[in-house]
């Protein structure tokens, strides 16, 4: 006879992840296709609520126990919303430990894969705090129930806290999920990475396969390792051919970041070598202006400078699009939520208190 599901309080750290889900699951007597269905009501991807007695029982009795404890992997701890209709959201985790989500304006949300990040990108907040830990999958598609349950939704990024090639297994086991059960088109799945030779070659073998966004900043490698301190040596050129040849074989764009640092990477010296890489070939550049992160003497362009290097790089034969990081009103860069929440003297007379127990914040590593 099957067991019922535990109650969430008894849940172990290891039902972070989905595949521990499905297998608690199935010791409770769900087949596949059973798990399917209860993993398709948590994201809220059911259109029309279906009878519950088709499941087994022993997972009927669980039930509400296991969505109770999936809904207390992740929980909105503050929002921001901004002026350009997106909303960022500081998430804490059952732990304690907060990670960062962004509900996009045109109905996407970009997620986190880790706390904090180890890649230490010269001009983000999250590289300066280190690696803490790992998001299990669960804890990934965790967000992705917050942000739906708050508005419709067809897009998910993986360019939050944290570098997803670092936590493949995890954010592979989430993009299945979400490109299958939850409803997600594979184009709407981005995968973004710094460049790493384990995701390129673990993305085309699975089931779903996402769209990709590199994160490349720079054509000259001393430069690139300059503002990407932990990324792996790789020529650019050599890693934009790889992913290019990614993005051709899936028919999906490839999505070129380039987070532009005035007098630092919004040179001649970038573009000339730029614009044969990428003309003709299946591919968006996106120019980010530089966010600014306080202690951190960079610049963003001046908008006319802007508005000119668009003009240059379509001239150039290269799909280019202006972007801004989401939330620029509210100060709300990748990162930036977390690290006011860590400083705040509030916060601190409530862990102090016992209203609020967090771990401690782990030295950059």
């Amino acid at each position: 006879m099957n067991a019922p599901l535990p109650d969430p309080a008894t849940l172990d750290p290891a039902l972070r992840s989905l595949s521990a889900v499905r297998e608690r699951l199935a010791a409770a007597g769900a087949r596949p296709a059973h798990a399917d269905a209860v993993l398709r009501r948590w994201l809220g991807a059911v259109t029309k609520r279906r009878d519950e007695h088709w499941l087994p029982a022993g997972v009927r009795a669980g039930l509400p126990a296991l969505l109770q404890g999936l809904d207390g992997l992740a929980r909105v701890r503050d929002e921001h919303p901004a002026a350009d209709g997106s909303s960022r959201l500081l998430v804490a985790l059952a732990d304690g430990q907060t990670v960062e989500s962004v509900l996009l304006p045109r109905d996407g949300v970009c997620v986190s894969s880790q706390v904090g990040c180890a890649v230490g990108c010269t001009f983000c907040m999250t590289g300066r705090g280190g690696l803490l830990r790992q998001l299990g999958s669960a804890e990934i598609a965790a967000q992705v129930v917050l942000a739906r349950r708050r508005r419709p939704l067809r897009k998910v990024v993986f360019m939050g806290m944290g570098e997803p090639s670092h936590n493949l297994d995890a954010v592979m086991e989430a993009i299945e999920l979400l490109g299958t059960v939850g409803g997600i088109g594979h184009k709407q799945l981005v995968f973004s990475t710094v460049g790493d030779e384990r995701a390129f070659r673990r993305l085309p073998q699975g089931p779903v396969k996402p769209a990709l966004a590199l994160s490349l900043h720079s054509v000259h490698a001393e430069r690139r390792a300059a503002l990407l301190p932990q990324a792996p040596r790789w020529a650019p050129a050599e890693l934009l051919g790889t992913a290019l040849g990614y993005a051709e074989s899936t028919g999906h764009p490839l999505q070129v970041q380039w987070t532009l640092i005035e007098g630092v990477n919004d040179g001649e010296d970038e573009w000339r070598p730029l614009l044969p890489l990428l003309r003709g070939r299946r591919a968006v550049l996106n120019l980010i202006p530089y966010n600014r992160v306080d202690g951190v003497d960079f610049r963003r362009p001046d908008a006319e400078r802007l508005r000119a290097l668009v003009r240059r790089l379509h001239a150039g034969g290269v799909l280019t699009k202006l972007r801004q990081s989401a939330g620029q009103d509210v100060d709300a860069g990748c990162g930036q939520l977390r690290a006011r929440d860590l400083a705040d003297p509030q916060r601190v007379r409530q862990t102090a208190a016992g209203r609020t127990r967090l771990p401690p914040v782990v030295a950059a590593r």
